[in-house]
């Protein structure tokens, strides 16, 4: 069948399909004489495999490993949840911070009082945390531990000097 066929019977867009034989998720497909993309059942097994895969998040690095265990008739099931559940505590971790996030933000808006006025609490809130992490960042770098070769009064005057040493 053509791309296009392919496409609509696993699920995956046609220029996906193309992006996926690119980074090699899927092995290239056989052209015909025309030079036409010609998919096997194998293949839309392949796609619908791969589809349903991102359909739960994982990303295509996960795919591909995915994808060999499948293929690997002697593969060990353990192996197969262990990337599962790697995917699960990541997707338990994002909706943490997700729901942190819900809830400074369901904070912020009860405290904003959303008139005419230009006070905003959630404005200030974005403000003073942009100013902090600017400050964070710049304090870090001030008591970064210095790199021997790199940071040394020698080192400095190595580079004054054009890179000469002594």
């Amino acid at each position: 069948m053509n791309i296009g066929e392919a496409a609509k019977t696993s699920g995956v867009s046609t220029k996906m399909i193309r992006y996926y034989e690119q980074i090699g998720l899927i092995p290239k497909a056989v052209r015909s004489e025309a030079g036409y993309r010609n998919y096997s059942a194998t293949d839309v097994h392949s796609l619908r495999f791969v589809h349903r895969a991102r359909d739960l998040g994982f990303s295509v690095e996960q795919i591909a490993e995915l994808l060999a265990l499948w293929r690997d008739r002697e593969r060990a099931s353990a192996d197969v949840k262990a990337v599962a559940l790697a995917h699960v505590a990541a997707l338990k971790a994002k909706i943490a911070e997700l729901e942190a996030m819900s809830r400074t933000l369901e904070h912020l808006v009860a405290h904003c009082r959303g008139n005419d006025r230009p006070d905003c609490p959630i404005i200030e809130d974005l403000a003073d945390r942009t100013a902090a992490a600017a400050e964070e960042r710049s304090a870090r770098a001030r008591h970064r531990a210095p790199r021997f070769g790199t940071d040394t009064p020698a080192s400095a005057r190595a580079r004054k000097l054009g890179g000469a040493r002594s």
